[in-house]
């Protein structure tokens, strides 16, 4: 299950372009929390740690406990805005969660094992890469992992052999396929083109006798 992680944030009072500045100067980051349930407000969080926090998170669905004025707050890292040009982090938005609210969302599939169908020369396929689920926050989980142990080539996993996690569901339909052990893909080079060559007696096409007569006439006459 994911961690719910500690994170000290503060009010931001101040706002515009300049404060902004200063801010990162400092090594804050800007960042929004909203919810059904809270008033939207604009608050900071510490650059390093932040960073430190993401960087260590297996999952992109980032739990944390905000510890703002004395108030614990639980809330889902929603959306991260890198600088790609400087580097560092622009901008988060929090979604704010209560301990007994479900929640929704998309979760990194893993597969787990070596198929039988790879033995054979199969490749292994994510058909979907995550899977949207429901639950509460406590039971979010990092990953759904799948036992793929038992595929051969033409094989797949529906979503309704796949053993969620206790209090975990999943809004797809049972025969949507997640994970396919393929057929080999095999390559076929084109075969090389020969030229073609003249049949014998083949009558030379037109113009093609006269280009050498026409190259020579061209030069021009020795000087004497």
């Amino acid at each position: 299950m994911a961690k719910i992680l500690d994170l000290q944030a503060e009010v931001r009072t101040q706002s515009g372009t300049a404060a902004v500045k200063r801010m990162r100067k400092a090594g804050n980051i800007p960042a929004a929390l909203y919810g059904r349930k809270v008033k939207p407000s604009s608050i900071q969080v510490h650059g390093k740690t932040f960073s430190k926090l993401l960087a260590g998170s297996a999952s992109d669905n980032i739990l944390v406990s905000l510890k703002i004025a004395g108030e614990d707050q639980l809330a889902l890292v929603q959306e991260v805005q890198h600088d790609y040009l400087r580097g560092g982090i622009l901008h988060i938005d929090f979604h704010a969660v209560a301990a007994d609210e479900e929640i929704h969302a998309n979760v990194p599939v893993a597969m787990i094992g070596e198929a039988k169908g790879q033995k054979q020369g199969g490749m292994m396929e994510a058909i979907h890469h995550e899977i949207e689920v429901r639950c509460l926050p406590k039971d979010l989980p990092e990953s759904i992992e799948i036992d793929v142990t038992h595929l051969e080539v033409g094989q797949g996993v529906h979503v309704s052999e796949i053993k969620f996690p206790e209090g975990v569901t999943c809004h797809l339909g049972g025969d949507v396929v997640i994970v396919m052990c393929e057929e080999p893909k095999v390559e076929v080079e084109p075969e090389p083109t020969a030229a073609a060559a003249p049949a014998a007696g083949a009558k030379p096409a037109a113009g093609a006798a006269a280009a050498p007569a026409a190259a020579a006439a061209a030069k021009p006459a020795a000087k004497k």
